[in-house]
């Protein structure tokens, strides 16, 4: 059965002031939990960009003590459109600009702290970096975001009860000054050593209790309501629990939100989710191009493979999680030509291995290449697909409807040999689905294949099925 969604007022909810969430559609109960629209929209994009760039850029480090001069911040040849330019080629939706990073530099010229932009000699401190990347993403087509460290290993007060309204009112700098963003990151490093105004000691803080998350998460909501908040456990979104790009195999869209705090110690459970969860905190699988976050010549040779960053997006887009791939900037101000070529390499790379869906179908709800559409099915039932003819085949694409909710628990693969039905070897369980899973195997030949839901938490709404045909790709 083809079925068309049902939306609820996206403005009405707005004028709530609270997060737009999905409704039930009349022949559809949801399940619990769901996404908000916005956390729907945020999961489309699929690829996003990171932008680590700062003093540490300048000094060769990753985590700034906090105690650099001002004059070694001096990129020669800057271009944010050149680093838009880069992300739409490479595929990309959207970009994360590191405003702050531990250090306490700040990229823009903040009212609230002389540590910033404006006491560098870049542009004799006129410049704005954060406004210039906002301004090149207006013009290309891309979504901005902000990630602004929690942790400030450069303010004399950090620890005291003065730092987290400081942070706050940074924090509302960035969101009433630089216009719509999709995300705002919250970085789990809290406390340690740092400078601290000529300290130099280490500081320990609560970070459950210090920041007075609460209210951070109110401002960004009244402020940017369409903004998904990343942290350890969200509210819109979560780490994933590593820094290699992948997600769980497993991998649900929810958490226990009581139980997940800032720097929270089990990261292992972020990689999976929790399959009783209470909350929709769908994973982010964040990873750089390179070794380390930021710029540092001795890398150049160590730049992520084509190969390793396509296993990358079939682990993070794959295994319904977004990927946020980090770009460092170099010196100069720009994006290196080597990272910007394997960036473009590897989604063209992509294109190819999914760019042509064998099982192309406009009238069928479930191969017409349209999410809004959706197929019922039940626990145990299974959906028989036939392709034209008799076909080279090594990656399955489903998807789930879920602004009604992540339903699949388990589920099977199969495609006829000419003989019997053989489960697809894709080297991995076949449990959760989500926004999306990708399996891939080596290439059978087939003209028949089916799909059986084994286990759901109820009543499955299945949006695509696609399969594709990668060339070259497993060497059998």
């Amino acid at each position: 059965m083809k079925v068309m969604k049902t939306l609820l007022s996206a403005s009405l909810f707005l004028l709530l002031n609270v997060h737009p969430a999905f409704s039930a559609d009349d022949m559809i109960t949801p399940c619990q939990p769901q996404p908000t629209i916005y956390q729907v929209e945020w999961q489309q994009m699929e690829t996003y960009a990171f932008i680590h760039f700062g003093l540490n850029t300048f000094t060769d480090q990753e985590w700034g003590y906090g105690d650099v001069p001002l004059e070694k911040f001096n990129p020669t040849n800057l271009d944010c459109e050149q680093w838009a330019r880069t992300l739409v080629l490479a595929g990309m939706k959207g970009v994360i600009l590191t405003a702050k990073h531990h250090d306490g530099f700040c990229l823009w010229p903040t009212k609230y702290t002389d540590y910033s932009i404006r006491n560098t000699p870049y542009l004799d401190g006129k410049g704005d970096i954060v406004g210039q990347l906002a301004d090149a993403c207006r013009k290309y087509g891309l979504k901005f975001g902000l990630y602004l460290s929690p942790w400030d290993r450069h303010q004399a007060f950090y620890g005291t009860a003065l730092y987290p309204d400081y942070y706050l009112m940074q924090m509302e700098e960035l969101l009433t000054q630089y216009g719509d963003l999709f995300e705002i990151w919250l970085d789990g490093a809290n406390g340690g050593d740092g400078w601290y105004g000529g300290a130099k000691e280490m500081r320990k803080i609560d970070s459950r209790t210090y920041y007075n998350l609460p209210r951070i998460l109110e401002t960004i909501s009244r402020l940017q309501p369409q903004a998904i908040i990343f942290s350890d456990g969200g509210p819109g979104c979560r780490w994933v629990g590593n820094e290699k790009g992948f997600a769980g195999a497993t991998n649900w869209s929810f958490l226990h939100s009581e139980r997940v705090y800032p720097g929270y110690e089990r990261a292992k459970e972020l990689t999976s989710g929790h399959s009783d969860g209470d909350a929709w905190v769908p994973a982010e699988c964040d990873v750089s191009i390179r070794p380390g976050w930021f710029y540092h010549q001795k890398e150049d040779d160590e730049i992520k493979t084509v190969d390793q960053l396509v296993d990358i997006y079939y682990r993070s887009v794959g295994h319904n999680a977004t990927m946020l791939l980090n770009f460092p900037v170099d010196r100069t101000g720009r994006i290196h030509s080597a990272d910007s070529l394997r960036a473009v390499t590897f989604h063209q790379r992509i294109q190819q291995e999914l760019g042509k869906n064998l099982l192309a179908d406009k009238k069928k709800a479930t191969t017409d290449d349209d999410f809004e559409t959706y197929s019922i099915l039940q626990t145990g039932e299974t959906l028989e697909l036939k392709l034209p003819r008799s076909t080279r085949l090594n990656r399955i694409l489903l998807q789930e409807y879920i602004p009604f909710g992540q339903r699949v628990k388990t589920f099977s693969v199969e495609y006829h040999n000419g003989k019997t039905w053989q489960t697809v070897d894709a080297g991995e369980e076949m449990t959760t689905i989500g926004y999306k899973r990708i399996l891939r195997f080596p290439t059978v030949q087939t003209r028949r294949l089916r799909l059986t839901i084994l286990d759901s938490r109820a009543s499955v709404l299945l949006s695509e099925v696609a399969a594709y045909y990668a060339p070259e790709v497993w060497k059998e």
